[in-house]
């Protein structure tokens, strides 16, 4: 597989550079070695570079005492967040922008600097007349809005901790969140846009409310050009509107230190079984990781203009915050689907905010490649964008491709990004101006101490140099060393987060990812661990049965699971929608004959799949992500577990239906 290139930006302009040079790295490689062998220097050094200012200095860098598991950071500091990542540029750079919105129905509002620290100010003020303080719980349920990002820096201001919630969920799933948190106050809006359809989300979080014992108060947002809705006060809650809020309250004067342990936020993530994992992340180590990331990964700039197509409920939507703020950047917040009213709408956004760096999940590339030449970028659309980003799930070559070269135009790299909730960012990423390669990642960010091990915690390739051999042996991603953005625990649950990911080898973070690196030291990624299937003794990762698929012209989108298999142990079974048409049940069975005889040949004929299923939909999250988890319960009839992330329902029954197919041979 060929190295490519983004030729419009050259390594030695970029902030990662810059920082090699400033602290006498000499190249990359020692960047890491330095790292991994000097840690408090290492990210005193990142600190210092983002401009972290602190209202106490910090006594020690890092403190292992209580094992690596719970490193403390930044020991003894403490930091106004608020004034880090606005108040500095609002007094600067008033007029700096800082948020830019844009609606489904193509409504824009923007946000300069002075503007957000006076609205996150009063926002803090008038939170606190409702009794909020340091340490109570605030949980978030708005769609992609510019107050979304004011709570954020409100609760911050307070010291209160931030609960944000996917924007899609129903009652429940709110619910299930304000119960495990104790949240005392959720701010709501009153509805949202999806592909032109008004959803209510206050209907919804008047029924959430209803079962949350500790909640007090609702905070309604309502949509630019909405009359304000009807507040009920005959609750057990009380209702407020957000503007009434903001209007009644004089901003919040003065500094708002905090130390740099304190809790920041509690983001969810769900679980197979049992109630979602609360992942709490602290003032100062999600922040220092988050705009480490954009610094060292994205070349994210002072002035830069970056949006994320996500949602605040997910990690990347208060990466964005807190990183890009810290950046002085300005943030693109987009409400809407990115291919409605058309498929080009995506391009348009980057067009008309002059965006110079978006990100976006692959399936979002695979959908819109599907769309054909109405999905492409008309003529200077791209202009202003000189990076693109992609986290969230491995990619396929030829989606990669279509973005790099035939929307890209082979100029602007992807910076391919692989961390999770737990890690408050990434650990592994590519780098602007440095060989990338198609689906894969240049290697671990700095500070990031990486490996891929076997089932004995062995290192199956020698520290930072290439793999051993061509055959490129597949592995669990550890990390062995603590970074400032580790998940502080989960909430009120010690034992499961210890369970989670510091159970299996000793002082060793567990990622739960299947990894790889090819003799030129690049990395990839092959899905989750237990995801990954043992066909007739040999372990290989769903994405390569997805990779071939996708590489098909017949089909669109596709996913694999493992299921048992009396002979072989465990067998695959895909599931693809198709790029055009619906054949008939007679035509399918052909065109299956057909993919089986394929992934044969691409994958080698005992990994053929025992089936290869046409579904109607598939299930996914709302930014796109397949739900593969979900596929092989609804398959095999087993309990689907926590459904609140998955966007359509249906797509289960469509997973269901394919059981009663009747089984094709090669």
């Amino acid at each position: 597989m060929e190295t490519c290139i983004g030729s419009g930006i050259r390594f030695e302009d970029t902030g990662l550079a810059c920082f090699i040079r400033r602290y006498g790295y000499v190249d990359l490689a020692g960047l890491h070695a330095g790292a991994a062998t000097a840690p408090a220097r290492f990210w005193a050094e990142v600190a210092e570079t983002l401009g972290l200012r602190w209202t106490r200095p910090y006594e020690r860098v890092l403190d292992l005492s209580d094992g690596p598991a719970w490193a403390h950071w930044f020991v003894g500091g403490e930091l106004d967040l608020h004034d880090n990542l606005v108040g500095r540029i609002a007094r600067e750079d008033p007029d700096r922008p800082a948020l830019l919105w844009e609606g489904d129905d193509g409504s824009v509002r923007q946000h300069g600097y002075a503007e957000l620290d006076d609205e996150a100010r009063r926002l803090a003020a008038g939170l606190a007349s409702l009794g909020v303080a340091r340490g109570d719980r605030v949980a978030i349920y708005l769609p992609m809005v510019p107050e979304a990002a004011i709570v954020l820096l409100a609760c911050a201001r307070l010291g209160a901790i931030a609960v944000p919630m996917f924007s899609g969920y129903g009652a429940d799933a709110v619910a299930t969140r304000l119960r495990d948190s104790g949240a005392k106050v959720l701010v709501c809006a009153d509805a949202c846009l999806r592909r032109g359809r008004r959803l209510d989300m206050l209907i919804e979080a008047r029924r959430a409310a209803e079962t949350s014992p500790a909640l007090a108060d609702l905070v309604v947002v309502a949509r630019p050009g909405d009359a304000r809705p009807a507040l009920s006060g005959s609750r057990r809650w009380r209702e407020t509107g957000y503007r009434d809020l903001i209007d009644a309250s004089a901003p919040q004067a003065g500094a708002a230190p905090h130390a740099a342990d304190v809790p920041l936020m509690i983001l969810y993530t769900s679980g197979t079984t049992g109630r979602p994992k609360g992942v709490v992340h602290t003032h100062g180590g999600f922040t220092l990781k988050a705009a480490q990331d954009m610094l060292m990964a994205f070349d994210v700039k002072a002035g830069d203009r970056i949006g994320w197509i996500t949602d605040m409920g997910w990690m990347m939507g208060p990466w964005l915050v807190f990183g890009g703020l810290l950046r002085g950047a300005s943030l693109m917040l987009f409400e809407g689907t990115p291919d409605h009213p058309r498929p080009d709408r995506l391009w348009q956004l980057i067009e008309r905010h002059r965006l110079t760096h978006l990100g976006l999940a692959p399936t979002l590339a695979r959908l819109l490649m599907a769309e054909g030449e109405a999905a492409l970028p008309g003529p200077g659309a791209l202009a202003s964008l000189r990076v693109f980003g992609s986290t969230g799930e491995p990619w396929n070559e030829a989606p990669w491709r279509w973005l790099f070269e035939r929307v890209g135009e082979g100029r602007r790299p992807i910076i391919n990004y692989s961390g999770g909730t737990e890690i408050g960012g990434g650990i592994l990423a590519c780098f602007p101006g440095l060989p990338q390669k198609p689906c894969g990642f240049a290697g671990p960010i700095p500070g990031m101490v990486a490996d891929v091990v076997d089932a004995g915690g062995q290192s199956l390739h020698a520290a930072g140099a290439p793999a051993v051999s061509a055959a490129a042996e597949v592995g669990e991603l550890v990390l062995r060393a603590p970074w400032p953005g580790m998940a502080a625990g989960f909430w009120q649950d010690e034992a499961r987060y210890l369970d989670a990911y510091w159970s299996r080898l000793p002082g060793v973070w567990v990622h739960g990812d299947w990894a790889r690196l090819d003799d030129d030291g690049h990395w990839f990624i092959q899905g989750r661990s237990d995801d990954t299937l043992k066909v007739a003794g040999k372990r290989v990762g769903p994405a390569e049965y997805e990779s071939a698929l996708v590489g098909h012209p017949l089909v669109r989108e596709a996913v694999a699971i493992g299921v048992p298999d009396a002979v072989k142990g465990e067998t695959a079974v895909c599931f693809v929608t198709t790029a055009s048409g619906t054949p008939s049940a007679d035509a399918w069975a052909e065109s299956e004959r057909a993919l089986r005889h394929h992934l044969a040949a691409c994958l080698g004929k005992p990994l053929a799949p025992s089936r290869v299923h046409r579904a109607a939909a598939l299930p996914r999250t709302r930014n796109g992500k397949i739900l593969r988890r979900l596929v092989r319960a609804a398959y095999l009839g087993e309990p689907l577990g926590d459904l609140s992330s998955l966007e359509d329902p249906a797509a289960i029954d469509a997973i269901r239906a394919c059981r009663e197919s009747v089984t094709v041979g090669v």
